[in-house]
């Protein structure tokens, strides 16, 4: 007979075993993830000739507003929508702030305040219906893009979208995994990809309440 104290220690190793064996298949597939989504980070703006209906930028990184009011000065489209903008600023603030003196720019840039990434796709996309717009070039920084055209094609999926790339000298794209920083800043993407790939799929399995017919 089997002592009771030997028991449960041979149970205890077994689960512990179980949960470390569980852990290493779960951190490499992580990993293995990792590698993937840092190869999908764009190193340069594949196509930046082709012109769309309008411009998105994202804020909240280096060069992102300047590249999007370079992109509208030089007629690559007719609208720019800036998403992400501190509530209080308005477009003259933000044309003054960017040396912007171009007096018919102020008509053809609008703003919004969305706070997360989620939300810039979901108030670019109310935008872009009241103005029947089928094509943008999305400006965000390039380690961002994965994750925000992601979003983008969720909230938007017959709109044309033409990634736009701006990239920070802070950010060390080649060898990232040298860099803590950018390592650090690429791990935490990835994660925040995958949250917003699993809502997604999850959103997908939840059904939609029907209204009254």
């Amino acid at each position: 007979m089997i002592p009771p104290g030997s028991r449960r220690r041979r149970e205890t190793r077994r689960f512990l075993s179980g949960f470390l064996a569980t852990f290493i298949a779960l951190a490499g597939c992580w990993g293995g993830g990792l590698v993937w989504f840092a190869n999908q980070i764009p190193g340069e703006v594949a196509d930046p000739f082709t012109p769309t209906d309008a411009i998105v930028v994202l804020t909240g990184g280096q060069g992102r507003l300047e590249a999007g009011l370079n992109l509208l000065t030089g007629e690559k489209a007719e609208r720019l929508f800036v998403s992400g903008v501190y509530r209080g600023i308005d477009v003259k603030t933000l044309l003054r702030m960017f040396r912007q003196t171009r007096t018919d720019l102020e008509d053809r840039v609008r703003i919004g305040d969305a706070t997360n990434t989620a939300g810039n796709a979901t108030e670019t996309w109310d935008w872009i219906r009241q103005h029947d717009i089928r094509s943008i070039r999305l400006v965000t920084a390039g380690y961002h893009m994965p994750r925000s055209l992601l979003e983008f094609h969720h909230a938007m999926s017959d709109v044309t979208i033409i990634p736009h790339p701006v990239f920070s000298d802070n950010v060390k794209q080649e060898q990232w995994w040298a860099w803590r920083g950018t390592a650090l800043l690429i791990a935490g993407e990835f994660t925040k990809y995958l949250l917003a790939r699993a809502r997604h799929v999850g959103s997908g399995l939840i059904p939609t309440a029907k209204g009254p017919t």
